[in-house]
């Protein structure tokens, strides 16, 4: 989990679930709870990431996965190669905002 932007209107923090800490995840079986193959992730499974926007002045947040993440990754990497403004990133995000339906909760 990385945050890529906070401000006093948006806050955009990058999803990988399946990262792990330079290890292999144990794979365990699901009655047993025992290591299948410890330290080797053996079961097949898709690379998955996307991206979580909070809007703080609505108090909802929207997750961004699968085409929806791909598409605002090609923000991110446009925004790589010509820096934008402030004004430019909020107005990206206030459309991409529009989606938000969930309350932002706290656990």
């Amino acid at each position: 989990m990385n945050t890529l932007y906070d401000s006093e209107s948006f806050a955009v923090v990058h999803m990988q679930p399946n990262a792990v800490d330079g290890e292999a995840a144990d794979i365990q079986h699901m009655s047993t709870g025992r290591p299948i193959a410890p330290g080797r992730a053996t079961a097949p499974y898709m690379e998955r990431h996307g991206f979580e926007i909070v809007d703080k002045r609505s108090g909802k947040e929207v997750y961004l996965d699968g085409s929806w993440a791909e598409l605002f990754q090609q923000h991110i990497s446009a925004w790589q190669l010509n820096t934008p403004s402030q004004e430019e990133v909020e107005d990206t995000l206030e459309r991409y905002a529009e989606l938000a339906q969930n309350p932002v909760v706290v656990h």
